[in-house]
């Protein structure tokens, strides 16, 4: 075994991965001296003209000077180097140099729209720690503060490294590690407070930019809502403005406002892949990110449907109902005698633990949007029916759960897709959607849902008679 846990064997693709990150390593070594500098300097330079600000909280001054975690705090250098050692193939290798791009790129803008100085005067520093402390400040001045870049590269390096060590041993030095280099750019005095949380978000923001699974947010997707992007985006600018006029404490405002400004960005433009939602589970830069507009969809589906908690049966063994919890639905498949299923049509919020021997499926689509026929890579009537038709063949007599936030619009579609695939169970699109409602009165099937339904029922109904001759 090697030093991560990795079988020697299996370790061939770290010598294809090496070149590639070398080449990588000399762009970025470069490209982070020249910019961080310029953006130094172009801060030294306001600072000489007409000073520049500081934002510090009242308590940062009884934090102690730990000269040791100087070494912590340059060993970031050398793990940007070997972090590229941790890549298993090229698209690894080009994920990790893009999320490091990233990085460099939004922290300078920031320190050039908002520059900001670091204000304690460091004690003088003998020995070692004091030769590491005079090495730092011969090219680093007290600017580029927020967000701190060391913490930024510290989330997308950590990130790489710990997804990499196979053994749990090895996961903990790791995060051990990485804990002392967050802490140790306080104890240094290299950065204030309001430094690490943002650089926390930038670094997070990189991770979601280049996610391990999935599409990148960057790429336009196919069902977008401009319309609902504008009120969440005024709804991101409250919070901010609220932050700001706030200060202190108020300033964790930012998050939420973070929060509701990516959920408009992905109505404008990444759709559900946004979300990063696989299997269920939200990718970690996702989940940390989304996190405010996450809590607040779960209290709003929890809150709408308090007089409607349990799923509704509608036919042909499907039920209609809100997201479940993993007590609902572990509590519905026991009555089931255990033949039961998950199917998730939900973007911003986790599935729920499903008990042993249960199934779940998921396809993340967008709320408060009509489910369209198709539009592929997104979540679509065509690929619902697939799912419930492999669902059926693979767990034969199993109860399926379709749900989403409220279990009455997304998942009400789908439900009436399915019965107008299926002749014996609705011969028409009124049919099926009466039987929705009828079953499940809180149900919300509108024009346009209903215009897709049509639109589906006649393409799947043309697709039937071209199989048939």
């Amino acid at each position: 075994m090697n030093i991560l846990g990795v079988a020697d064997e299996d370790a061939h693709w770290l010598r294809k991965a090496f070149g590639r990150g070398v080449l990588w390593l000399l762009f970025l070594g470069p490209f982070f001296f020249l910019t961080y500098g310029f953006a130094n300097q172009h801060a030294a330079q306001i600072d000489t003209a007409s000073g520049v600000g500081s934002l510090v909280f009242g308590w940062e001054r009884h934090v102690p000077l730990w000269p040791w975690t100087i070494i912590p705090y340059w060993s970031i250098d050398l793990l940007y180097g070997f972090a590229f050692l941790c890549c298993r193939n090229k698209a690894a290798t080009n994920r990790l140099a893009l999320r490091l791009l990233s990085a460099q790129l939004i922290c300078v803008a920031c320190f050039f729209l908002w520059p900001l100085r670091f204000t304690f005067d460091r004690p003088a520093v003998e020995g070692i720690f004091g030769a590491l402390f005079n090495a730092l400040t011969s090219f680093d001045l007290p600017y580029n503060q927020a967000p701190s870049l060391h913490i930024v590269l510290l989330v997308i390096i950590w990130r790489q490294f710990a997804a990499f060590a196979a053994t749990r041993t090895v996961r903990g030095l790791i995060h051990a590690w990485a804990l002392l280099i967050g802490l140790s750019v306080l104890t240094t005095w290299q950065h204030h407070f309001i430094d690490i949380p943002t650089g926390f978000a930038v670094g997070l923001l990189c991770l979601w930019l280049w996610p391990e699974e999935g599409k990148t947010p960057l790429k336009k997707a196919a069902v977008r809502r401009p319309a609902l992007a504008l009120r969440y985006f005024i709804g991101a600018a409250l919070f901010f403005a609220g932050a700001i006029g706030l200060g202190g404490l108020g300033l964790f405002l930012c998050w939420p406002a973070l929060s509701l400004a990516l959920v408009a960005f992905n109505y404008a433009w990444a759709g559900a892949a946004g979300f990063q939602k696989q299997n269920g589970r939200c990718s970690l830069a996702a989940k940390w990110l989304f996190a405010p507009y996450t809590l607040g969809a779960w209290i709003n589906s929890r809150l709408w449907t308090r007089s409607y908690p349990d799923p509704s049966l509608v036919g042909d063994g499907l039920w209609l109902g809100r997201l479940p919890t993993a007590r609902e639905f572990a509590a519905w498949a026991k009555q089931r005698g255990g033949k039961a299923a998950l199917f998730d049509l939900t973007a911003e919020l986790p599935a729920p633990r499903l008990p042993a021997g249960a199934a779940y499926t998921g396809m993340p689509c967008l709320d408060l949007v009509p489910v369209p026929v198709s539009s592929r890579p997104d979540g679509n009537l065509l690929e619902a029916m697939q799912q419930l038709l492999i669902l059926k063949r693979a767990h034969p007599g199993c109860e399926i759960w379709v749900a989403c936030a409220l279990g009455v619009s997304r998942s009400a579609s789908v439900v009436a897709a399915w019965l107008c695939s299926t002749p014996e169970s609705a011969a028409c699109i009124e049919d099926a959607v009466k039987q929705v409602r009828l079953a499940r009165p809180h149900a919300v099937i509108g024009q346009n849902s209903i215009a897709c339904l049509e639109e589906f029922r006649e393409g799947f109904y043309r697709n039937e008679r071209q199989i048939a001759e």
